[in-house]
């Protein structure tokens, strides 16, 4: 039987390991590790640079072989963007198109073979055009193993692991934090008797970067009732500690014991540093039994009303 072979790319930008032989936060999957080299006062993080347009930075790469035999590696640079599921940080493939710094930046090589337990430096140059937007322009250098680890059975699944040291370029000019609130909804789960079971809310929200510069946002919550009654006050905590310029994020938080009968509104504050935005949406919350009732009473109603009317109609 032929095997399918399914690719996947494992990027690895976020994930920390911190070691003696490496700088803290250095990007590592556990078999190699990708980062700044260390500049003259101390190790980097990330690559923290600052460019106007038209102007060209020098920069190197370290990429750290962990394993006990050389690893040959794809080297590119590549965008940011936040992940639709959870806003996570992420960049793009090789085969993606890229516009800012996955453009900007050109490594020395772009094929690198790292020998076992060793290390290899890269430079590279990242080169702002004219005309480039102000603002930040978030991105990776990239360390990619090109070979396929196949799977076994009918269908094989092969993975392609890669790991990402993050570039936050600034690029000089006006900047504009704004942020947004956009398209909020309301969805209960109710029981079907009311006061037998439990009830809840799901509450879906896009949080949205309208601005040029990274955010760290947050996200308040308040629910009112009938006549203002405070229902539920929170700041959120499933929200991505950065929210990339141009990026939205559709997000959602539950409501556990959202109330069974009642009629209000859902209000989300986002805010950041110099920019604040709010939207709501208004809720009704009715049991089944209830809805059903009073649906069934309503078309009992309707039917009265029109036999009523028909017997008051003189016949001609």
């Amino acid at each position: 039987m032929r095997k399918l072979y399914v690719l996947f790319l494992s990027l690895f930008p976020s994930l920390f390991l911190v070691t003696a032989a490496a700088p803290a936060h250095a990007a590592d999957n556990g078999s190699w590790s990708v980062y700044p080299a260390a500049s003259q006062i101390a190790a980097r993080p990330y690559f923290y640079l600052s460019a106007d347009p038209g102007q060209s930075i020098d920069d190197k790469v370290v990429v750290t072989n962990k394993t006990g035999r050389p690893l040959t590696f794809r080297l590119y640079a590549a965008d940011a963007y936040n992940t639709a599921r959870d806003g996570g940080f992420a960049v793009r493939t090789v085969a993606e198109k890229q516009r800012g710094v996955g453009v900007w930046a050109k490594p020395a090589k772009s094929r690198v073979t790292v020998p076992a337990h060793g290390k290899v430096t890269v430079p590279f140059m990242l080169s702002v055009p004219e005309g480039a937007e102000p603002g930040d322009h978030p991105g990776a250098l990239v360390a990619l193993d090109e070979r396929i680890d196949k799977g076994d059975g009918a269908v094989a699944l092969g993975v392609q692991r890669a790991v990402a040291a993050r570039i936050y370029l600034r690029v000089g000019g006006p900047t504009v934090p704004a942020i947004a609130v956009e398209d909020v909804r309301v969805s209960h789960h109710q029981p079907l008797v009311p006061g037998l079971g439990d009830s809840g809310a799901t509450i879906s929200y896009t949080l949205r970067n309208t601005g040029n510069v990274t955010l760290n946002p947050k996200v308040e919550l308040r629910a009112t009732g009938l006549f203002g009654r405070t229902l539920l006050a929170r700041e959120l905590a499933r929200i991505p500690g950065e929210l990339l310029p141009g990026q939205r994020v559709r997000l959602s938080e539950p409501w556990q014991g959202s109330p069974q009968l009642d009629w209000g509104d859902v209000k989300l504050t986002a805010s950041a540093k110099d920019t604040r935005e709010s939207a709501s949406a208004s809720f009704f919350a009715l049991p089944w039994l209830v809805a059903v009732a009073l649906g069934a009473g309503g078309a009992v109603g309707t039917v009265l009303f029109v036999r009523a009317r028909r017997a008051r109609t003189p016949v001609v």
